[in-house]
């Protein structure tokens, strides 16, 4: 992935040589009049992927439009695997820079260490302050200035068949300890206790994070992987355990449709799992079959709660273990022609209305004021309580770089396939410090 990281390098000189040709200060700002109003124009937000929702895209130009007379808002859909890729074409050119960006959460570091996005720190207490997800914060943040703000978060648990665990005189769990020893303890041949892929580090950082462990810490500016570290290793070798010992799945897997697996198989078969790990948005594709309203097949999302429940993942000494939280930021890119249009954007997507809106369409809201929106029933508390705990990968540079190496997938690949955890973790400290750092 070292494409990734030359792009980056080249979105940071462009930028900086546009900043050298700027005006003077006595012109009027981009995007203004003269007596500093903003100006009329069209302005472009990427949204990436299809998460947000047709009903919350037309909220959004429409309320735009009315609030900013004479001007418009595109919006222009993005993949998720060509973002990063496209970003880095797109930031630095002045005339065709998307004016706000949807970018992952993971992904931000690699931009705001180099200048791409605009300084939103004047914004920061009005768009929500400390009442955004803090997790989400840290990681848009470079040299204590807020460039990237929490978009939507979404937190993952734990799904199960609560028939089977029944049937085996298993109660939910209260530490981790008991997690595993109920998971081992429900596998069989044909249905794994708790299924997991073996390169699947998304889920298993969990065990780290709950080990009180790091991947990596950051000292003057400089970032080292810390796989090392007593607590980290504690964690590695309890996920190597329970993958031995509770999952059917090869080593080889990642980024599975585990919700498939908890669904009775085909002919009443037993189904694939007992219990899996994933967002909480995967409750819409578990349980019995069902028709809908316009008469196409669906899951009842889990409407038998003797045959199917939630749990969050429990602590080492119990409450609820820190998870790898998904979702993502926003940011104004550094050449928008039309900023202010672009903050006038943030104040309605930051808006009471809009968080609201993000909540009841099952999108954790950025602004913890507003997470009752997500509603009332075990799995939106579940998602609030699992979220408050969470943590995020390093804020390093090179971390998009590395996630698009799979290095860590590789990692997990090794230890699940048995090798030794501390020798494992020295080899990858190695490998991974200078990637972090945007080297190698």
């Amino acid at each position: 992935m070292k494409i990734l990281r030359f792009a980056a390098l080249g979105v940071a000189a462009t930028l900086a040589l546009t900043a050298c040709s700027s005006g003077s200060s006595d012109e009027p700002a981009a995007g203004s009049t003269s007596d500093g109003a903003a100006e009329a124009a069209d302005i472009t937000l990427w949204l990436a992927g299809a998460d947000t929702p047709q009903e919350l895209r037309d909220y959004l130009v429409d309320t735009f439009a009315e609030q900013n007379p004479g001007s418009t808002l595109t919006i222009e859909e993005q993949t998720w695997d060509d973002l990063v890729t496209k970003l880095t074409t797109a930031l630095p050119d002045a005339d065709n820079t998307p004016d706000v960006v949807e970018i992952g959460n993971t992904q931000s570091p690699t931009f705001t260490t180099i200048g791409a996005f605009r300084d939103l720190t004047p914004l920061y207490e009005e768009l929500g302050g400390s009442d955004l997800l803090q997790s989400f914060v840290e990681v848009g943040k470079a040299d204590g200035k807020n460039y990237a703000l929490p978009y939507y978060f979404g937190s993952r648990y734990m799904f199960y068949r609560a028939d089977l665990w029944s049937a085996a005189g298993l109660p939910v769990p209260t530490t981790l300890a008991e997690f595993s020893e109920s998971a081992k303890a429900l596998k069989t041949d044909t249905t794994s206790g708790f299924a997991i892929g073996g390169q699947d580090w998304r889920n298993g950082i969990s065990w780290v994070f709950a080990n009180g462990g790091e991947l990596a810490t950051e000292d003057g500016g400089e970032w080292t992987s810390t796989l090392s570290d007593p607590n980290t290793i504690k964690g590695l070798e309890q996920w190597q355990d329970i993958y031995q010992g509770a999952s059917n799945l090869p080593s080889t897997e990642r980024d599975v449709a585990y919700w498939d697996f908890l669904n009775d198989g085909t002919d009443g078969a037993a189904p694939a799992a007992a219990t899996i790990m994933a967002p909480g948005w995967a409750r819409w594709s578990i349980g019995d079959m069902t028709t809908n309203d316009a008469g196409e097949e669906v899951r009842d999302g889990m409407a038998d709660t003797a045959k199917f429940d939630i749990f969050a993942l429990p602590g080492v000494d119990g409450g609820v273990a820190p998870v790898f939280a998904g979702g993502s930021n926003l940011a104004i890119s550094a050449q928008s022609q039309h900023p202010e249009l672009a903050e006038n954007l943030l104040r309605i997507i930051y808006s009471e209305d809009y968080q609201t809106m993000l909540g009841k369409n099952g999108l954790g809201p950025a602004n913890s004021q507003y997470v009752s929106s997500l509603g009332d029933d075990k799995f939106a508390q579940t998602m609030i309580e699992t979220a408050a705990s969470s943590k995020l990968t390093p804020a390093a540079p090179g971390w998009a770089a590395i996630e698009g190496a799979k290095v860590y997938e590789e990692l997990f690949q090794k230890i699940a396939d048995g090798g030794d955890v501390t020798q494992i973790a020295a080899q990858y400290d190695e490998k991974l410090t200078p990637m972090l750092n945007g080297q190698g």
